[in-house]
């Protein structure tokens, strides 16, 4: 991709609580000063954001997020099943889909960097999840990186809620938190057309391998490879869920006799009173269907 292609660039500066308020700013010049033409869009509200935006890619050729997960959502959403590619140069809490481009999400220069690479690369096709209610015709999402329904959409629920600590650590206090309160919940959970009944604490669909800011709960899945990794974990206590969460951070509880993943293309899970989660945004209650978007999505990535 030239340099002369016109980008959107959709900056949030409210990620990470606003701690990185300057970086619209930044990419703004770097992307200008390398010759590319900008067209620079906020907005108050995630909603009004993503009005704009839809009526400004009918127009341009790429679009570049600045931001947290949540602004990976708002562009996966709006660019699934076209032709129009997105970037993402990272600047929220978790950063969890940078994580898993394996962009230096401590080194904010570097990242640019690797961001002015990839709006000069071809565009590359990658899977998305994609989540229908069965009750709410009106409720249908697709998502980059792991749909939470248990345990940790709760978690999600109180780190969206919390204000302190600024940073990853918000979610692992958040977890504190919900362990005080921790307990199996039953789910009825059909993988690929096989139903069976499930106790756990929680379960996950995962397109990627990460959230709640580096935790590789299903380290081997792939934005390529056409499934979906269900995460499931069964009944524990709260001292054995403790003791397990480190070794998350590192990949190392697959193969613990609580932990069980498989792959799938279509999922369907339905549990009362859990509301689920999407790349960190609330996006509502079970039941849901879920399913994988093969090549739903193009996307601009320098390795």
């Amino acid at each position: 991709m030239s340099s002369s292609r016109r980008i959107v660039v959709a900056i949030n500066p409210k990620a990470a609580f606003g701690k990185h308020s300057k970086l619209g700013a930044t990419v703004l010049a770097r992307l200008r000063g390398e010759g590319f033409d900008v067209l620079e869009m906020r907005a108050s509200t995630f909603e009004a954001l993503r009005d704009s935006l839809a009526r400004e890619l009918t127009q341009t050729d790429a679009l570049l997020v600045v931001g947290g997960d949540g602004m990976v959502s708002l562009a996966v959403n709006l660019v699934a099943n076209s032709r129009i590619p997105f970037a993402v140069m990272p600047g929220g809490t978790g950063n969890d889909f940078a994580r898993q481009l394996n962009m230096p999400v401590h080194d904010l220069d570097a990242c640019l960097d690797v961001v002015v690479r990839s709006l000069r690369t071809e565009p590359v096709a990658i899977d998305l999840g994609h989540a229908t209610s069965t009750r709410d015709r009106g409720l249908s999402t697709y998502f980059a990186c792991v749909l939470s329904a248990g345990f940790d959409a709760f978690v999600n629920e109180r780190a969206n809620r919390m204000r302190r600590p600024r940073g990853p650590s918000r979610y692992t206090w958040a977890i504190l938190f919900e362990l005080i309160g921790l307990q199996p919940r039953p789910y009825e959970l059909t993988v690929e057309g096989q139903a069976r009944d499930e106790r756990a604490v929680l379960i996950s669909v995962a397109n990627s391998r990460n959230m709640g800011g580096g935790m590789f709960v299903t380290p081997e899945a792939s934005i390529t490879d056409g499934l979906l990794d269900v995460f499931i974990v069964s009944p524990v206590t709260r001292r054995r869920l403790i003791r397990l969460l480190p070794s998350v951070f590192k990949g190392e509880h697959v193969g613990e006799p609580e932990v069980h993943i498989e792959r799938a293309q279509r999922v369907s899970l339905n549990s009362p009173g859990i509301v689920a989660y999407a790349d960190g945004e609330r996006i509502g209650p079970l039941p849901l269907d879920i399913s994988v978007a093969p090549g739903a999505a193009l996307l601009l990535h320098a390795d």
